[in-house]
């Protein structure tokens, strides 16, 4: 049932949403070039990877290694404050490696240090909005994060699914949690000597 709304919802969402995707696309082509679009590896349900799609937000780098900060631009800004870089993953839910409401998909470096208690939150596809989206997003630290995600993996079902939309709708209006303090998304916490392997139980 789940997967049958998430298709047709993508469905008719993508539909509405052509000419907003279509804008979107040119602008990104007028101001940053090619590519329009941006893939990257993420991790999905049972541990499965995936290439995310997302519209580019960063020029190119002009030497390896330059820091994201500096690539980033006006438009980038503007698109992820509306999530409008986001559009494309309706493709990732067409093609059932997304869901709409689930644990947002993070990298393989980073599910590779998770504790067997956090990796709970790969019982699930990932979503394009989630229970800690909706409760602080970049905002709160990892951690905190991950403990939502495994909260609404023990919780989930139409009612806090339709919660969770709604809230969504308004972060939308009302972009919160974009970036967190100062302005810098905190990178994922090294683990702590007994998480580590071969560390104390």
């Amino acid at each position: 049932m789940r997967r049958a709304v998430d298709v047709l919802v993508a469905t008719c969402a993508g539909l509405l949403l052509l000419p907003v995707l279509v804008a979107t696309a040119l602008a990104v082509r007028w101001r940053l070039g090619a590519p329009v679009l941006f893939r990257q590896v993420r991790v999905g349900r049972d541990g499965a990877e995936f290439a995310i799609v997302k519209f580019r937000t960063m020029r190119d780098e002009r030497w390896p290694g330059e820091p994201d900060a500096d690539r980033d631009t006006g438009l980038g800004r503007r698109l992820r404050a509306a999530s409008l870089d986001e559009l494309p993953q309706l493709w990732n839910v067409l093609r059932g490696e997304m869901s709409l409401i689930g644990p947002r998909p993070t990298l393989p470096e980073q599910v590779r240090r998770y504790s067997p208690h956090q990796r709970r939150r790969l019982e699930v596809r990932p979503g394009l909005t989630g229970w800690a989206q909706v409760n602080g997003r970049n905002a709160i630290p990892w951690p905190e994060r991950i403990e939502l995600d495994v909260w609404y993996v023990d919780h989930r079902g139409p009612a806090l699914d339709l919660r969770i939309l709604w809230r969504t709708v308004g972060l939308l209006v009302r972009p919160q949690g974009i970036y967190g303090q100062g302005g810098v998304n905190q990178g994922f916490p090294a683990p702590e000597p007994e998480d580590a392997p071969g560390g104390a139980a």
